[in-house]
């Protein structure tokens, strides 16, 4: 992969991931009620796309070309 491409997916990615806990989108979230996994929904929103945040850094961490090179001591 390419490091053009590579930012491209790494902007879109940031995006994609950003929009859903701002303020517009996060009210279709913003209630109490249902219980989620014993949390109201909207804190179960917020954990879900930090667990979807985290496994996308991880798979991006991953395909970086950047960290493609080998490890010198």
């Amino acid at each position: 992969m390419s490091q053009r491409s590579f930012r491209t997916l790494f902007v879109v990615i940031c995006v994609i991931t950003f929009v859903p806990v701002m303020f517009p989108v996060f009210e279709i979230a913003n209630r109490a009620t249902p219980i989620v996994a014993g949390l109201p929904f909207g804190f179960f929103w917020v954990v879900l796309w930090v667990v979807i945040i985290a496994i996308c850094v991880a798979l991006l961490y991953r395909v970086d070309p950047d960290n493609r090179g080998t490890e010198e001591d």
